[in-house]
C-alpha cells in the first residue's frame, strides 16, 4: 500500500531534497519500518541514493537504538557508490551507544578517523 500510495504521489522521480525532507521527517517520527519501505521504493525504481538518505534512516535507527540496522545500512553505503562522511557515522556511533554496544560505537569512530 505504501509503495502505491508513493507511486501516486510521485510519479516521477521526487527530488532529492523532497526524498531526503521525507525520510528526515519519518526519522524524527522514529517511523523506522516506513523510512526502511521508502528507501527500499527508491531503489526498487533506480533512483539516485545519496548520503544524506542514508543519514536519515541511520538516524532513524538511532532514534530507535536499532544499533544493528544502522550498521546494516552503514556497510550498505560502503558497498555502494555513496560517500560517507563524519555525519554517517555519527549518527550510526549513536545507535550503537543507545543499544548499548559501545565497543561498536569505539570501532566506529576508529573507522571514521581512518577515512576521514
Amino acid at each position: 500500500a505504501l509503495f502505491a500510495a508513493l507511486d501516486e504521489a510521485f510519479p516521477n522521480c521526487p527530488g532529492p531534497r523532497t526524498s531526503t525532507l521525507l525520510l528526515s521527517d519519518l526519522a524524527k517520527r522514529r517511523a523506522l519500518e516506513t523510512a526502511f519501505l521508502v528507501l527500499s521504493w527508491h531503489k526498487m525504481n533506480k533512483y539516485m541514493l545519496n548520503s544524506y538518505h542514508y543519514n536519515a534512516v541511520i538516524d532513524a535507527c538511532a532514534r530507535t537504538s536499532k544499533w544493528m540496522q544502522a550498521l546494516q545500512l552503514l556497510h550498505m553505503t560502503e558497498e555502494s557508490t555513496v560517500q560517507t562522511s563524519i555525519v554517517t557515522f555519527n549518527a550510526a556511533m549513536s545507535a550503537c551507544e543507545k543499544g548499548g554496544k559501545w565497543k561498536e560505537a569505539l570501532r566506529l569512530f576508529s573507522a571514521m578517523v581512518q577515512v576521514e
